[in-house]
């Protein structure tokens, strides 16, 4: 397989950008009709549910975009043409991102400025032009609080409007690239790399890569032998890595003076172990940062790491709390539980795996623990974070109370991980369970303050945002 960088620079760069884009644009506020909770049951990319979840991630980023757009107009006192033309200018090169967002303004900028200056929101929008589309049975998604009649009249007046485009098969195909011949290896193994959380570059097949981002060194210790499956973070040393760094930790060879390997006399004793966490969006540190979607702050600047982001699921693990081993640029100086460990004993260098995912719960969990990458009869032991804070409660469900994960389901699929991590974790491993989280907190801390995309004109609070969602 080709190094992603080079696989995203080939003659197709800009059909693959805009699925990730479009698909890893997770939302920060689903939308009323959302889909995404499928996405914690484990579907395959292949299903039919998962093309639901694309459409649905797709339907909020056309919001959001719409919204911005509309925004950016009355900030700079332009037309909606010009503002499109602007937030195109703000994205990077990388990616092909500035590309496909012209593509996005050739294909459906026309009907967007007409329906923009009748003064059409976003949500009416979106639907009138097909991006978003009304499952039967269920209510037109929307993201801004409004009733359901009064948007299902507009959206007639808006389909009356602009009719059926001329480029719809255009329109279609932009939005579901991965049919198409060419495309579909590119984004199976994205998608693998996403389903089955290992990395997309991997050559040796240890789980452990020389690429950051794709589930890379970014999320598990960075691998320094991509040519030997024998030779990752976290293993025990093979003949005190006299001859070769075997664990990645930087320590090899042999002390001239007495003759004793490095790794024998640093390390032997000294309880070495490594930091792995199980968890969800909070353990992957999930964050779209709040200029993104501001509009007085949006410029060239604001979305050099967007790509970066993009590639991560937009999450930034790097940054954690748990395996950060970066300084952040979105948030200043990390501490996380690894570096503290590896302060301790620079033994552990390396030795971090961040199991997390964006939806993740005590039920998913048992598909994608099997990503974790350790050997109970040739790796070190593991501090483990078993941490599933919200989701097992917080579904995206129309109702909630009935999705919840049961206490009787929450006890056995914590039990069924217990059991995998017993027969999988080497002699001295121990494990840490972290609670539920209090809703509470949040609600009282974030209940009266706006959204930031709603910010600059006061759409809506995060009180509006959780009663439509």
């Amino acid at each position: 397989m080709k190094a992603p960088a080079r696989v995203l620079a080939g003659p197709h760069a800009s059909q693959t950008g805009s699925f990730l884009i479009l698909m890893l644009l997770v939302l920060q506020g689903p939308s009323s009709c959302s889909p995404v909770s499928m996405w914690e049951k484990g579907q395959p990319s292949t299903s039919p549910a998962f093309s639901q979840i694309k459409r649905g991630v797709y339907c909020a980023g056309c919001v959001v975009t719409v919204s911005i757009v509309q925004q950016l107009a009355q900030v700079h006192n332009s037309t909606f043409q010009a503002a499109m033309e602007r937030l195109c200018s703000y994205l990077p090169e990388e990616l092909h991102l500035k590309d496909i967002c012209r593509a996005v303004v050739e294909l459906f900028g026309a009907d967007i400025i007409k329906l923009l200056n009748m003064e059409m929101n976003a949500d009416v929008v979106c639907n009138a032009v097909n991006v978003c589309k009304q499952e039967p049975g269920l209510p037109v998604c929307h993201m801004y609080k409004t009733s359901q009649e009064a948007l299902e009249m507009s959206l007639k007046k808006a389909r009356q409007t602009i009719k059926k485009p001329n480029n719809m098969a255009a329109r279609e195909s932009f939005l579901d690239v991965c049919s198409l011949p060419y495309m579909s290896k590119i984004c199976q193994a994205i998608e693998y790399s996403m389903d089955f959380k290992v990395p997309l570059q991997d050559f040796d097949k240890d789980n452990f890569s020389t690429f950051p981002s794709f589930r890379g060194y970014d999320w598990r210790g960075k691998d320094c032998n991509e040519n030997d499956g024998s030779v990752y973070p976290g293993r025990r040393p093979e003949d005190w890595d006299a001859l070769q760094d075997s664990n990645c930790n930087g320590i090899m060879g042999i002390d001239p003076e007495d003759g004793i390997p490095y790794e024998k006399k640093f390390c032997e004793g000294t309880d070495s172990r490594g930091l792995i966490l199980l968890g969800d969006s909070a353990g992957a540190h999930f964050h779209i940062p709040p200029e993104w979607i501001t509009v007085e702050q949006l410029s060239l600047k604001t979305f050099s790491n967007l790509p970066l982001a993009i590639t991560n699921e937009l999450n930034w693990p790097q940054f954690s709390a748990h395996t950060g081993f970066q300084d952040s640029t979105i948030g200043g100086w990390t501490d996380s539980i690894y570096l503290r460990l590896r302060a301790r004993n620079r033994c552990n260098h390396r030795d971090y795996q961040n199991i997390s995912k964006n939806g993740g719960s005590s039920g998913n969990l048992l598909n994608f623990i099997k990503s974790m990458a350790r050997k109970q009869s040739f790796d070190k032991p593991a501090l483990v974070f078993y941490q599933m804070i919200g989701n097992d409660v917080c579904r995206w469900n129309p109702d909630t109370i009935t999705h919840m994960t049961t206490p009787g389901e929450m006890h056995s699929n914590v039990m069924q991980a217990l059991e995998y991590l017993n027969t999988h974790l080497p002699n001295g491993s121990h494990v840490i369970l972290i609670g539920l989280a209090d809703g509470r907190f949040l609600w009282n801390h974030l209940h009266n303050r706006y959204y930031p995309l709603g910010k600059y004109v006061e759409l809506f609070s995060k009180t509006q945002e959780q009663d439509e969602s």
